[in-house]
């Protein structure tokens, strides 16, 4: 029997030998419902709780906070819903669009979209007549696939998903929401601000932690960052809370 490593090898059996061996798993393919969740937890958490100690500041009654905190986490699923539907529709109807556009060229003027994908190809450094052999063979099996990939950028990784978006956003802004909210619940009236403040650094941080171990980014960098810009946004609601509480 031939080893899939000696020079008479069929080179097919010999690629697929060497893919059963080194097997490599990509994180690409959750870019899509990554970015959805992380925006959608990282907005709850942030807008929930720096709304709650903007009330908090103008106000230590509890009932008040409380359903200001409630206020904000139902306004804020529903708008991250609607708005992730919106935006992700439009990249789909773009997309839609220009896959119909690609269609009828292909119809109309098969070999000119095959030079277009060869012209590609040596852009990236194939040589010419190699290149024009590959988009031949790509374009006898999926034409509009493969000029939907290398022309377009469109791929089944980055294809718009409005209602997959939709739902990730709201469900995650909502599961950010819940921690600021339960600690209203759980704390004093005279501490609420406070332990809002510090529980929802926490929490922010270990969403930063989360999204960089899913999206197989460094660690120290994502928690700094969501951490900030949470802290700087609770910073000034609650100061306009106070200077308006004192106002008013």
């Amino acid at each position: 029997m031939t080893s899939p490593s000696t020079p008479d090898a069929d080179p097919h059996q010999q690629g697929r030998a060497l893919r059963r061996t080194h097997w490599e798993s990509h994180l690409v393919h959750r870019i899509g419902w990554l970015r959805a969740a992380v925006l959608g937890a990282n907005d709850g958490i942030i807008s929930t709780a720096s709304l709650i100690l903007g009330v908090a500041g103008a106000s230590s009654a509890k009932g008040d906070i409380l359903l200001a905190g409630v206020a904000a986490m139902v306004a804020g699923a529903m708008s991250m819903a609607a708005g992730e539907y919106v935006s992700v529709s439009s990249q789909s109807d773009t997309e839609t669009a220009d896959l119909d556009r690609e269609r009828r060229e292909l119809a109309e003027m098969p070999e000119a979209e095959t030079e277009e994908l060869a012209e590609i190809y040596v852009d990236r450094g194939v040589e010419p007549k190699l290149a024009h052999e590959v988009a031949k063979q790509l374009m006898a099996k999926d034409a509009l696939e493969a000029h939907a990939r290398d022309e377009l950028g469109i791929s089944e990784i980055t294809t718009a998903r409005p209602i997959q978006a939709a739902f990730t956003s709201a469900a995650t802004f909502t599961a950010g929401a819940l921690p600021p909210l339960l600690l209203v619940l759980l704390t004093p009236e005279g501490y609420i601000a406070t332990s809002v403040a510090l529980g929802t650094l926490v929490a922010l941080a270990f969403l930063g932690f989360l999204g960089a171990m899913a999206g197989g980014a460094g660690i120290v960098k994502p928690v700094l960052r969501v951490t900030f810009w949470g802290a700087l946004a609770m910073a000034i609601t609650y100061a306009i809370g106070s200077l308006v509480g004192t106002t008013i």
